[in-house]
């Protein structure tokens, strides 16, 4: 059997955590310019692994699927899908910036490298349009439907499409909004915690316009200081007006800084330097962890939604028929009770509905925990708020207007 994994809070102690955080936890998602602003939830998760040479087993029935993927996903022991399927699994990090996973593709020859990209998802168009994915044969997977319905939703079902075919399986979600530290500052219940002038000095929000940039428009949007159709895929105008909003803010002093990386997250909120944060959740456990007395906000305008996604990569050579089905089989598994479970139990983020069963049946997880942190994340769904975007229509635009920001 696999070997135990660790609960949530331990693993927060170790610098485990840190390195998936720092690679692409949550919320999630870098920018894509490549210039150290990407994060979401968290940064650009390094420059991908070369991967190994993978390729199926001299008797064309084992062998290595290749797992290329920001930390957040990866469970470090895979023993228990090669019990089952004979198959080993070789996991090699990845940028979870979109602009430089879509280069490392095309001009690194990723298409030889890997079986299975897992980035936040959200990322497909630009993938799918280049031919670099396969679209996802659903028949094919036994618990495709024994899933969170989130992703049935036309943002969720957005998430992980493209021109109406389905190239992403869904693994792991949650929903980004504020960190607190309540006895500085009360209950936080909005984004606009950011922008009071009571915390001035003592604010800080991510250098990402896909996470802090969303949610400053959910914000201006939702009481109606600005008219912003769809916050998750604005017009250039309504990008500007946000960013404009934003350069008000930083020249009037509210924000401490501009922060990038999860160490700097928690250090900045553990010196008490920042109040309130535009940041992940994982923040607020490690906190904790250090005897702080922290909270991860409930917004009244919603949260930042997001789901880490497979995608199926399509090869320059065909794979055989026993290393497809083998792929096929770990998209599959990663559906399954052990996968949800350890995932779960490392990041505190919510997997499939599987992993609570599993957990309770096992002696290897912590089942009341687990079960927590789902019902927790379940309700940050049923709450709503917007999916994040990853691969906005406007995407130059949002990229020059953010730089204005980190100019001014």
């Amino acid at each position: 059997m696999p070997k135990r994994t660790a609960t949530r809070r331990e693993f927060a102690t170790q610098g485990a955590l840190a390195a998936a955080i720092a690679t692409g936890l949550a919320g999630c998602a870098g920018d894509g310019d490549g210039d150290g602003g990407d994060g979401g939830d968290g940064g650009d998760g390094g420059d991908g692994g070369d991967g190994g040479d993978g390729g199926d087993g001299g008797d064309g029935e084992t062998g290595v699927i290749e797992f290329g993927g920001i930390a957040t996903v990866d469970a470090g022991d895979y023993s228990d899908f090669t019990e089952q399927t004979g198959w080993n699994v070789n996991f090699s990090s990845i940028s979870n910036a979109p602009g430089e996973l879509l280069s490392s593709m095309i001009a690194g020859g990723g298409r030889e490298v890997y079986d299975i990209l897992a980035p936040v998802g959200g990322i497909q168009p630009p993938l799918a349009s280049e031919g670099l994915l396969q679209t996802i044969d659903t028949d094919r997977l036994e618990n495709w439907e024994a899933q969170y319905d989130y992703w049935q939703t036309d943002e969720g079902r957005d998430f992980i499409s493209h021109d109406g075919d389905i190239y992403g399986v869904p693994t792991v979600w949650q929903g980004d909004s504020v960190a607190y530290l309540p006895g500085e500052t009360g209950e936080v219940t909005s984004y606009g915690a950011l922008f009071d002038d009571e915390f001035a000095g003592k604010v800080a929000i991510e250098d990402n316009y896909t996470t802090a940039g969303q949610k400053t428009a959910m914000y201006l949007d939702y009481h109606d200081m600005e008219d912003i159709e769809n916050p998750r895929n604005m017009s250039e105008s309504e990008v500007e007006a946000v960013v404009d909003f934003l350069i008000e803010q930083k020249e009037s002093g509210q924000f401490r800084t501009m922060w990038s990386g999860f160490e700097n997250a928690v250090s900045l909120m553990a010196e008490g330097e920042v109040v309130v944060m535009d940041t992940w959740e994982p923040v607020v456990f490690s906190l904790r962890d250090q005897g702080i007395e922290a909270e991860y906000a409930v917004p009244e305008e919603g949260y930042l939604l997001w789901a880490m996604v497979d995608y199926l990569v399509d090869p320059e050579t065909a794979r055989a028929d026993a290393h497809e089905e083998a792929v096929y089989d770990f998209l599959d598994w990663h559906l399954a009770g052990w996968y949800g479970a350890a995932i779960t139990s490392q990041t505190g983020y919510m997997t499939n509905p599987s992993a609570m069963d599993y957990a309770a049946e096992s002696d290897e997880f912590d089942e009341a925990e687990i079960r927590d942190i789902h019902e927790g994340v379940q309700e940050k769904f049923e709450l709503g708020g917007t999916w994040q975007q990853r691969w906005p229509d406007e995407r130059e635009a949002y990229e020059e207007h953010w730089q204005r920001l980190r100019n001014a």
